[in-house]
């Protein structure tokens, strides 16, 4: 039998923050010795069909009395009934990146759906892990006790040092799946004011979940006529990635809202300087002295604070200064992937004294 069982929704392999923090700890662990067999689930997410209600309650039904599961919470907050159901006999960890009802754009309905779903599948787990002691303090809007929560940051590998030094025309990059949360269209909107000034910037992110979103962000790019200036690559694999922060000058995260901000510490593990905004965890992820942070959705601040970097070498090298002296302090994926084991034996420890 495994040392415990990941579940997620849909392809494990996916290369959003959430999914490679996920994988980047199985990793991690299996190099130490631990068994772990890993469950993408069918169906759609967070809003489950009955694709989805069947592949959670076939992946817990397959699993032993007593067995450990982490259930992923973008795979559990909407199904709390068959969280409920097999939490008697199995013990389950709740593995919480941000809250569901705290995605950007949901109506107030649905945002309450998700929040009483999610407190009431949160209430049914034995224990928690979340990637942010941000997410910890959200959660006990959910209910969830402290002494339920461990707090495991990220680890991050240290990348090759961002070769900008000035000389050239910045080069911005921002790393993130284009949907309305991460806010792509304010920093089009943003750049869209800094014509006047030489910059090339990258958006690299999957443009395969929100539709809509992303032809907004093509439609704003267009009409500010700056179709040569941004690139809309897509998805990268993971060696153009790296890549990408090597080359780049300046990392840009223009998001409403994020549970920690994983692509922030890798900017820094290559020496990057940031502009970011103050949304959710990112107000505690970026250090102020690697970078600038601004309000999320104040398109005018982020313009403000981009064109600063631009404009004033020396603001720039304080910054990139201030990230390089960083990037020595990160932790790696090992000692997080140790804290998660320790999580979960704990959890393990206490459901069998229960």
């Amino acid at each position: 039998m495994s040392d415990f069982t990941l579940i997620v929704a849909g392809d494990p392999g996916q290369l959003t923050g959430g999914y490679v923090y996920d994988a980047r700890i199985v990793e991690a662990l299996r190099a130490s010795g631990w068994e772990i067999d890993i469950v993408g689930l069918d169906g759609r997410f967070p809003e489950p069909d009955a694709v989805a209600s069947h592949a959670l309650d076939s992946a817990l039904t397959a699993l032993p009395d007593g067995s450990q599961a982490v259930i992923d919470g973008l795979a559990m907050g909407g199904l709390p009934a068959i969280v409920e159901r097999h939490a008697s006999r199995l013990a389950i960890t709740a593995l919480v990146h941000h809250p569901l009802a705290d995605e950007t754009g949901l109506g107030a309905p649905e945002q309450q759906r998700f929040r009483i779903s999610e407190t009431r599948a949160l209430a049914a787990v034995g224990h928690v892990i979340v990637t942010s002691v941000y997410t910890a303090r959200r959660l006990a809007d959910f209910a969830v006790p402290a002494e339920k929560i461990a707090v495991i940051e990220p680890g991050v590998e240290l990348g090759q040092l961002a070769s900008g030094d000035g000389s050239g025309t910045p080069r911005l990059l921002c790393i993130a799946t284009i949907t309305p949360r991460k806010g792509q269209d304010l920093l089009v909107e943003a750049l869209s004011g800094l014509t006047s000034l030489p910059w090339q910037c990258d958006l690299i992110g999957a443009l395969d979940r929100a539709d809509a979103y992303v032809d907004e962000v093509r439609e704003a790019i267009d009409a500010h006529q700056l179709n040569e200036r941004i690139r809309l690559l897509g998805s990268q694999p993971t060696d153009r990635l790296s890549e990408h922060y090597r080359q780049a000058d300046l990392f840009v995260l223009p998001s409403h809202y994020e549970g920690y901000g994983m692509v922030i510490t890798e900017a820094l593990a290559h020496g990057l300087p940031v502009v970011t905004t103050t949304g959710g965890a990112l107000a505690h992820t970026l250090p102020d002295t690697a970078g600038i942070k601004v309000p999320p959705g104040d398109a005018t601040a982020l313009r403000d604070a981009l064109k600063r970097m631009l404009e004033e070498p020396q603001t720039y090298r304080r910054y990139q200064a201030g990230a390089r002296e960083i990037r020595d302090t990160l932790g790696d994926w090992n000692r997080a992937a140790e804290a998660f084991g320790h999580a979960l034996k704990r959890a393990g420890a206490a459901e069998a004294t229960s």
